[in-house]
């Protein structure tokens, strides 16, 4: 039930927000203590936000991390994973062959035991177990191994794992093998999207489900116990609230580790990579438990969600044109900003005096609500979030000033330069058609000359 209502908690968690607003940006913040792992990171699942990191891009090697890649290309290739598949030990027995034999690890499968698929899994991922993750690639791939690796790269690629290079599915040791813990983040965040692997990953102890009685008579010894002793309450290290999710250790990469941990509402994933196998005087030491347990304790106590940014702060002003009384307005956060922030920086170190207007000044009417420009909340020259400004109220328009800026826009207009030339030109055309019109009609009226008002005589009758 336990590992149901995970699941259900991990698969809401992934898509809350971390900020009422878009774009939001993580800050590492520093720890005071010190990780002995050589690479770690913090991740917030509530937020998808990396809170803290050390080395997040530094290639390591993996170990039976990589068995989490296995599990996600099984699930996602396997149709059933109610099959049942017969062990076989030549699939693996190659594997026992290695300079470095403190790194197999088993879970007492035998040759020619029946196992499913789901099985098989959390064989893997409780135990690292070399026959459950080889078995799985060999046959998920079609009897190739190495084509089930070529899933495996092919999936990081496709989640943007830009640093990792898977060449086996078990985890043993390949100087071509290798990842980052901010890659590590990728994948298990993906991976926990996954329900059933999270009721793998959330699992301590697990029984198989065919009981192969011929080669394990005493069904109840052949039990398999997750790795992560973080989950056992009768540990030293039992940490309540985690859930697995992989452990993983190479003679020569070190001990790693991938745990989740849920209190009070909170998720966090926390990955350490590299950290010692030996303390100095050459005992075992387990400092990726360690390590885990030091950056939960730090992210649980230290961080939650503080509204950073009221809806009503009033963060600047812009001129208003043909107002009807104040020739401004206010601007203010379209919605309340909260963030995961840490109880030990001030919130009065957020800068908000990055602001960017759409426009430098604005013209009556202006409507409450009204986009005004973009304020970027900042922190140690860090960008926490974008956040949208708008207007605090409605500024009506003056009717008197809106006249005569209108007339005074229409003087200046190229319609009024065209309407004022072709006036001008109407009128020099009707001055051209008086000046004719008066000359014609004075040459009508011009008086006869006298020689043209006096009547000829016939001189011949005179004569007479």
């Amino acid at each position: 039930m336990k590992s149901k209502i995970f699941a259900a908690v991990s698969a809401a968690v992934v898509i809350l927000p971390f900020l009422r607003c878009s774009d939001a940006e993580a800050v590492s913040f520093t720890m005071k203590s010190t990780l002995h792992s050589d690479s770690a990171i913090i991740l917030n699942l509530d937020s998808d936000i990396v809170i803290h990191e050390k080395n997040a891009d530094k290639k390591q090697m993996p170990g039976p991390l990589v068995n989490i890649m296995t599990a996600v290309v099984c699930m996602e290739n396997c149709s059933d994973l109610n099959q049942e598949i017969t062990i076989e030990e030549d699939i693996y027995s190659d594997l026992y062959v290695t300079d470095y034999p403190d790194d197999l690890r088993f879970a007492e499968i035998l040759d020619g035991d029946v196992l499913t698929y789901n099985d098989l899994l959390y064989a893997m991922m409780l135990t690292s177990s070399i026959e459950a993750s080889q078995t799985i690639a060999y046959n998920i791939g079609g009897e190739s191994v190495s084509a089930f690796v070529e899933l495996m790269n092919e999936k990081a690629a496709a989640l943007g794992m830009s640093s990792t290079n898977f060449t086996n599915p078990t985890g043993m040791y390949d100087a071509e093998q290798y990842t980052t813990a901010r890659d590590m983040a990728i994948l298990t965040k993906y991976a926990m999207s996954m329900s059933h692997f999270d009721d793998i990953c959330s699992t301590y102890a697990y029984t198989p489900s065919i009981p192969n009685e011929e080669r394990h008579p005493v069904r109840e010894s052949w039990r398999w116990f997750h790795s992560n002793i973080m989950m056992d309450e009768e540990s030293d290290s039992y940490y309540k609230g985690v859930r697995g999710v992989k452990t993983g250790n190479l003679e020569l990469g070190g001990r790693n580790i991938v745990a989740a941990a849920s209190k009070d509402g909170h998720n966090y994933l926390v990955i350490g990579m590299r950290a010692p196998i030996n303390d100095p005087d050459g005992n075992t030491a387990f400092y990726h438990i360690e390590d885990a347990e030091t950056m939960l304790d730090w992210a649980f106590g230290h961080f939650s969600y503080q509204v950073v940014l009221a809806e009503t702060a009033e963060l600047g002003e812009l001129p208003v044109e043909l107002a009807d009384g104040n020739d401004y307005v206010l601007a203010r956060p379209k919605e309340e900003v909260s963030l995961l922030w840490y109880d030990q920086i001030d919130l009065s170190l957020i800068s908000r005096d990055n602001i960017t207007w759409y426009q430098t000044k604005l013209q009556a009417p202006v409507k409450k609500g009204d986009p005004l420009g973009r304020v970027t909340l900042e922190y140690s020259g860090e960008r926490l979030a974008d956040v949208e400004l708008v207007a605090v109220s409605n500024v009506e328009r003056s009717t008197s000033k809106y006249n005569f800026y209108a007339a005074k826009l229409f003087t200046k207009s190229s319609w009024f330069k065209k309407s004022f030339i072709v006036a001008g030109l109407i009128s020099i055309l009707y001055i051209i058609i008086c000046i004719y019109s008066y000359v014609l009609f004075k040459s009508r009226a011009k008086p006869v000359k006298p020689m043209y008002a006096v009547p000829k005589v016939d001189r011949r009758k005179k004569k007479k």
